[in-house]
């Protein structure tokens, strides 16, 4: 069986090179990021695909356009066009669109449509996806599986698309970054408090500053402690999700000591190893933290609800405050909650199982395509916009973007 997989941003490149790993012996795979406006740095690559030893370079691979100061094995960046000819030469049994929703339709149903043979398209969430949404259910309804990564994830998304239709079949799989306490050996003392930050939440500026302050609060109680604010993307760097108020940047602003705080990127598995402590808003580490063992902390002075992406936290016995946080009061979860939410016996997964059969029925002629909710003449204009994203090189998209809002602008001067 051959799988392309391609990613668009940092998150859901990691999450692909990982779950391509869970594959059957004997797949062949390639793994590419297309190129858009929230295109991973060539170090943020690196470290995405850094903890996934199946991926290796082509025979062919010389290095040959890639991007300054990416890495030989690294995964290409690539055009939609490019994209396209990757696929026509390779011909896929199977496609992981591992990318933002919008992405995921635009090259289901346009860029790779009437591939022949026609793969097998598969989609999912690289993170925490609860509550189910009906906005995800939509922009992956054009492939024929949906994979998430807990029971209850694969109830609630099943449920959204009996309600709405289209779609495919939702598979299940063990978060695949989810490294055990024994995969991951220290090197060196747990000294560590690693904060790892979330690019969508808290959104004010003044609640980030609060964090700040307990951190800092906290190193200046423990020296001992090495804190680390642990950042998805180096000031500058693309990621996700836009960060107006990136913590490096407002530290620096705030006139912060970085010999009290220090801020570095890698690998989340790599700052884990040498952890005594973690803490976050909401972001998916949490879940890296509890498969090694590390006590932590899940904020919740912010609120606790979908609007803070850590509903799910509910009931874990890992919510927290900041004064715990300054306190160096860390937790451990509750055991049945870990087994209903991502950590799940691993004889439970099928997404594997459900491809292998899904690219045998494509083999005899048997699948019938999933339907796309976003087919109809109203969603044209934003497949247009979407297109252009893949399409149009980010600088050129970026000053286009530019240009549009000054002409609002003075129109609007206009009256």
């Amino acid at each position: 069986m051959k799988v392309l997989a391609v990613a668009d941003s940092d998150s859901y490149l990691k999450w692909a090179a990982c779950l391509l790993g869970d594959l059957p012996e004997g797949c062949t795979t390639e793994l590419a990021v297309i190129r858009t406006p929230i295109t991973p740095s060539p170090a943020q690559i690196h470290a995405a695909v850094a903890g996934a030893p199946w991926f290796r370079p082509a025979a062919s691979d010389t290095g040959a356009g890639r991007e300054p100061g990416a890495q030989a094995g690294d995964p290409p960046v690539v055009s939609a066009r490019a994209l396209r000819r990757t696929a026509e030469r390779f011909r896929p049994d199977a496609v992981l669109l591992a990318c933002t929703g919008p992405v995921v339709d635009i090259l289901a149903a346009e860029v790779l449509a009437g591939l022949s043979p026609r793969p097998v398209f598969v989609s999912g969430l690289p993170g925490i996806s609860i509550p189910a949404t009906e906005k995800a259910w939509l922009f992956r309804s054009g492939c024929e599986l949906f994979v998430l990564h807990s029971g209850r994830e694969v109830r609630e998304f099943t449920e959204v698309g009996r309600r709405l239709g289209g779609g495919g079949q939702v598979g299940l799989a063990r978060l695949p970054f989810l490294h055990g306490s024994g995969e991951v050996p220290a090197t060196g003392p747990r000294d560590r408090v690693v904060f790892a930050t979330q690019a969508k939440v808290p959104k004010r500026r003044e609640e980030r500053e609060r964090i700040l302050a307990s951190l800092a609060d906290l190193a200046r109680r423990r020296p001992d402690l090495d804190v680390v604010v642990k950042l998805r993307a180096l000031d500058g760097e693309r990621q996700t999700h836009n960060e107006r108020h990136h913590y490096q940047r407002l530290w620096r602003e705030l006139g912060g000591d970085e010999d009290v705080l220090r801020f570095a990127a890698g690998p989340m598995h790599e700052h884990l190893a040498h952890a005594a402590g973690f803490v976050t808003v909401s972001s998916t580490a949490a879940l890296e933290a509890i498969a090694q063992s590390v006590p932590l902390l899940v904020l919740s002075d912010f609120g606790v609800s979908a609007e803070m992406i850590n509903l799910v936290f509910e009931g874990s016995g890992v919510l927290g405050t900041l004064d715990d946080l300054s306190g160096g009061r860390f937790l451990t979860p509750d055991a049945e909650w870990c087994r209903a939410n991502y950590f799940h016996p691993g004889s439970e997964n099928d997404w594997a199982s459900r491809l292998v059969t899904l690219v045998g029925q494509a083999r005899s002629g048997r699948l019938e395509p999933a339907r796309s909710l976003l087919d109809g003449p109203q969603h044209a204009a934003a497949r247009r916009r979407a297109r252009l994203r893949v399409e149009v090189p980010p600088k050129v998209l970026r000053v286009g973007y530019r240009a549009k809002r000054r002409m609002r602008r003075y129109l609007r001067a206009l009256g």
